[in-house]
């Protein structure tokens, strides 16, 4: 008997494993581990940092422009038939007559090497100056990403706890309107109760039933939803801690800084690139001036080259170049003056954009402050209505034992108390979200890492 219990736990570990199923107990999960996780495995956060990498490597590109270019060239012709060049006579001491001469050889084959080196061109040079602000603007674009990640990420677990306390607000509503259906059943046997009093009590129990499924509905969902956001596998067991879900006031006296905001920094740092890219076009009116030189080698024969000898009729020969190639553009039909009119326009455009973004961001700011003062407001209210509901259905509860209050009185009572609860829950969330809008607007996102 112990041997199939071992042979059967084993078979469940095995398939448990070959399924990917975790069979460790699932550990609580913070708001700061979940940003955490995503920061390290949300597609979108590792593709911003694919991008950085891929800076740097168009970084590498542009610097390599400037420097040496060195190629290698080798090649093998075999001619059939030689061309034939008509000749006067007369350089061979025959005036008057005309020479048909081939020149050339059956096999040709060439090798060498080549050097290109830049000595001036504008365009490169504005290429180098550009790195360091693309390797910026990189790194501010990982950085919005980051943040837009853990936006989303807080959003959506404050969502999911809030859905969680719904439900526990419901199981405990089920289990008491469970006791109130048990009393008024006990009454009904008794003679002491109306058959449409524990109807209307069932009636109410399977309501609760019926939300309590949608809300377990609601909640996986919204846990999916989560583990999206967060880059974490769907079948992942989470737990969320009661303690990280608590409303606590915010000092509101300092105004942000709208240019230091990841936003308004990343398009600044957008229009130092269109400022090169503008020069790099104006480069177009500058000549050019490169360095070249050439190293070759030189075979023919009526025979294959390759490997063969002056005895075979073949010959070897090097040869070298050493110059300077200079280009001065004169017209190009205006081609270079509309792309320079073509960068000053996307400039003038993302400075439209800048301005209206300082314009967005300065409003988020003010509509996360309004959020937060008055969704603080309303939690209070809302606790103590909810305290109030709470002493309302206690004293309607006994009241009705006694015989004091009728069962619509008592059920009433309940819905007040639920409905108080969930009130009070949601002002939770919504200041929960306006505050995670306020630590965005002052550009402190981060710090929900802490």
């Amino acid at each position: 008997m112990k041997r199939i219990l071992l042979l059967t736990f084993l078979t469940f570990a095995l398939t448990a494993q070959s399924q990917g199923i975790s069979t460790t107990p699932a550990q609580p999960l913070t708001l700061k581990s979940a940003i955490t996780y995503a920061l390290e495995n949300k597609a979108d956060a590792k593709k911003s940092k694919l991008d950085i990498e891929k800076g740097e490597y168009q970084i590498q590109e542009t610097r390599s422009r400037a420097l040496p270019q060195i190629t290698a060239n080798g090649s093998l012709t075999y001619n059939p038939i030689l061309q034939t060049n008509v000749i006067d006579g007369k350089a061979f001491g025959a005036p008057g007559t005309t020479i048909q001469a081939s020149f050339g050889q059956k096999w040709t084959s060439g090798a060498g090497v080549s050097l290109s080196q830049t000595i001036f061109d504008e365009s490169v040079f504005t290429g180098l100056r550009a790195a360091k602000t693309t390797r910026e603007f990189y790194q501010i674009n990982n950085q919005l990403t980051e943040e837009q990640v853990i936006e989303k990420v807080a959003n959506n677990y404050y969502s999911v706890y809030v859905q969680r306390e719904r439900l526990a607000l419901l199981d405990s509503n089920y289990v008491n309107t469970k006791k109130v259906r048990d009393i008024v059943k006990g009454q009904y046997d008794n003679g002491l109760a109306k058959k449409i009093d524990l109807d209307r009590i069932i009636v109410k129990l399977s309501n609760i039933d019926t939300d309590r499924q949608q809300i377990k509905n609601q909640i996986e969902l919204q846990e999916n939803s989560l583990k999206f956001f967060m880059g974490m596998p769907i079948e992942t067991q989470i737990i969320i801690p009661k303690t990280e879900f608590e409303a606590t006031p915010i000092a509101l006296t300092e105004e942000p800084n709208i240019e230091n905001r990841t936003e308004y920094l990343l398009l600044k740092k957008q229009e130092e690139l269109l400022q090169f890219q503008k020069t790099a076009v104006k480069a177009e009116y500058y000549p050019t001036l490169n360095l070249v030189a050439g190293y070759n080698y030189l075979g023919q024969g009526p025979e294959m080259p390759w490997f063969a000898k002056p005895k075979d009729g073949v010959y070897w020969s090097d040869y070298s170049a050493i110059g300077v190639n200079m280009k001065i553009p004169i017209f190009n039909g205006f081609g270079t003056r509309s792309r320079v009119r073509q960068a000053d326009v996307d400039i003038k455009t993302l400075q439209e954009d800048i301005k209206d973004t300082k314009l967005s961001l300065d409003l988020d700011y003010k509509n996360a402050k309004t959020q937060i003062e008055n969704n603080f407001i309303t939690i209070q209210n809302q606790k103590e209505n909810m305290q109030l509901a709470g002493e309302i259905l206690k004293n309607t509860k006994n009241n009705y034992l006694q015989g004091l209050a009728s069962l619509t009185d008592l059920l009433d009572a309940e819905n007040a108390n639920l409905e108080a609860q969930n009130n009070y829950t949601r002002a939770v969330l919504a200041y929960k979200i306006a505050e995670v809008s306020l630590i965005k607007s002052k550009g402190q996102l981060k710090t929900l890492l802490n």
